[in-house]
């Protein structure tokens, strides 16, 4: 790992508007692939509502233009850049910066 960042995998591992989970020391973070866009990011995969380890698998979108996801289970979403929840409750995610360098994901992590 060069500088924090994680190499998550080739781009072509996540899922098309989608997501994968990886795991980092003890820590779950979600990486997404929000084709749309063409952009990658990368949150906790725990949802703070319930703290069940699910954001991953939840739906990607956008609000008003922001990019989001929704938790598969409760619903609620959250802002992809910057974590605040977006269904009006006082939740927020960590956010995690992205990059991709020669057809692989990047995140950064805290070592």
């Amino acid at each position: 790992m060069k500088e924090g960042w994680l190499k998550v995998g080739k781009v072509t591992d996540i899922p098309e508007n989608g997501g994968s989970c990886i795991k980092y020391k003890d820590t779950q973070i979600a990486v997404f692939n929000y084709t749309v866009k063409n952009e990658f990011y990368a949150t906790q995969n725990e949802c703070p509502h319930r703290h069940e380890m699910t954001l991953s698998r939840g739906m990607i979108g956008d609000k008003a233009g922001e990019p989001k996801v929704a938790c598969p289970f409760h619903k609620r979403n959250f802002s992809l850049q910057s974590g605040k929840c977006l269904s009006g409750d006082d939740y927020t995610i960590k956010t995690y910066p992205t990059k991709v360098e020669d057809g692989y994901v990047y995140v950064k992590v805290e070592e």
